[in-house]
């Protein structure tokens, strides 16, 4: 990482100039420098794939160690960067380093706590789990070159070792009561039987093979590649799947719990504590968020009422009828819904440069939700990128259950996860002058989707929500937020 040094390092080039010889002790600042660089390839070390993202290739054929062996290690050596990073006054350095200490100390500070939580041993929910995260990796590592294509295959055929560890670790989680509601997990067993394929030419981790040769690979490595990747979907992926498809149906999912609150589980009313503290960035309590939450509703209701009048319905209610049973608010294919969401989001970027004086960089695509997981997962999520390696930031939009993905909320729900929202802020974030792990690491719920609700009303003074119908999904979408304060 490159950083400017402070004016006495020239001091000292003048001195060795002269034969000057000068005893000095580091700069907090330089401590702080080398302490962020460390801590930056500590990331990237226990982070194979995200060290592939950024361009550094020296973990290539690495996945993660998400043992519980591997989380004791780490939140050693967080304690370990910890005490130095304390051993820096704060007062001794500028404005921008004093932030990145308080960034890093966070850091470190939660992930210390976080492991003390049995909770820990909950490595999946209905929105993610390992399978479904390693089931994505062509689409979250460069695949241009033969290294980038030894790197994806050698990754393939290290799989079952990264699923048998992860299933060890969630066999403690249901010996100790760490386990999902019962509530949530129906149907949860199709994103895990969705990856296996009878062809292996339909299995996702053979997509790469189906797009355009790189010209940077010749015909012969490419077919030599393909070949490999077949044979390790025939003999490696496909058991590992089916091998954590039945422990999931005998082991875990007999396991689930009656109460949907974590608070029923050992510990986890302390554990609520931290997440809300972890997520929030603030000092409020559950209770007070509950109020928050309820305040919020009321907002919002009295404002859908004003909408709905405006559109000519006696209440609100009557209105989200219509919204709801009106065919024409819908479509019945997913091209459908991917053509409405490509048109608004182009309508939206066009709209950019008014608000906005400087634009990432990095461009956004949209891609539709694995057909495994979109009938349990949300409407839409975003992927970010990586500048480095050429990876676009994507849009994933969920294309099952046509009934409920009505026309009306295109237009917040873009604005949300693609531009002004999360690509427009991550995108710009990985291109700042930044320390690297504040570009890649330092994601903080509060303000990551805090700036999605903002981006969001910012379709207001866009002209976005022409219609009383996409004022009332924006509404709904803010809604959605108020209730899950009150939940």
């Amino acid at each position: 990482m490159s950083r400017s040094r402070p004016v006495h390092f020239q001091f000292l080039a003048w001195a060795a100039a002269l034969g000057v010889h000068v005893a000095v002790q580091a700069a907090p600042a330089d401590d702080l420098a080398t302490l962020m660089d460390d801590y930056w390839a500590w990331v990237l070390a226990e982070n194979p794939v995200l060290a592939t993202q950024v361009g550094v290739r020296d973990y290539d054929d690495a996945l993660p160690d998400v043992s519980l062996e591997g989380e004791d290690r780490r939140e050693e050596a967080a304690r370990e960067f910890l005490t130095r990073l304390d051993a820096i006054p704060e007062e001794s350095l500028g404005g921008e380093d004093k932030t990145n200490r308080k960034v890093l100390r966070r850091l470190l500070a939660e992930a210390i706590e976080a492991n003390q939580f049995g909770q820990r041993t909950m490595l999946f929910t209905t929105y993610s789990g390992w399978h479904q995260q390693f089931a994505n990796l062509a689409n979250d590592v460069p695949l241009a070159t033969n290294a980038d294509f030894e790197s994806y295959t050698a990754r393939l055929k290290r799989y079952p070792e990264l699923n048998d560890a992860a299933m060890r670790v969630s066999d403690v989680g249901i010996a100790e009561g760490h386990t999902l509601p019962c509530a949530v997990l129906d149907g949860f067993e199709t994103t895990i039987s969705g990856v296996i394929t009878d062809d292996a030419h339909d299995s996702r981790f053979f997509a790469p093979f189906l797009r355009p040769r790189p010209v940077a690979v010749t015909a012969s490595d490419f077919e030599r590649f393909a070949a490999e990747a077949r044979a390790t979907i025939e003999t490696t992926l496909n058991p590992a799947y089916q091998k954590h498809l039945d422990w999931y149906l005998s082991q875990y999912r007999p396991a689930c719990r009656a109460e949907v609150g974590i608070s029923a589980q050992p510990g986890g009313a302390e554990y609520y504590a931290f997440r809300i503290r972890q997520s929030t960035t603030t000092a409020l309590d559950a209770a007070a968020i509950h109020a928050l939450g309820l305040a919020e509703v009321a907002r919002i209701r009295a404002e859908m009422e004003q909408v709905a009048r405006s559109a000519g319905f006696a209440s609100r209610a009557a209105f989200v009828a219509e919204l709801r049973t009106n065919p024409k608010y819908y479509v019945e294919t997913p091209e459908a819904l991917m053509q409405a969401t490509a048109r608004e989001l182009k309508r939206i970027d066009g709209l950019m440069p008014t608000l906005f004086g400087r634009l990432p960089r990095l461009p956004y695509g949209i891609r539709e939700i694995p057909a495994e997981i979109a009938p349990g997962t949300t409407t839409a999520y975003y992927n970010q990128g990586a500048p480095e390696v050429g990876l676009s930031g994507t849009y994933y939009v969920n294309t099952s259950k046509l009934d409920q993905r009505p026309l009306w909320e295109i237009p917040a729900l873009s604005l949300h996860e693609a531009v002004p929202g999360h690509h427009h802020q991550i995108a710009l974030q990985q291109e700042l002058e930044l320390p690297e792990f504040r570009k890649y690491v330092a994601q903080f719920t509060a303000f990551v989707e805090g700036w999605g609700l903002y981006a969001e009303r910012l379709g207001i003074e866009m002209g976005i929500y022409d219609t009383p119908e996409k004022e009332m999904g924006r509404l709904s979408y803010e809604m959605w937020r108020a209730c899950r304060l009150v939940v």
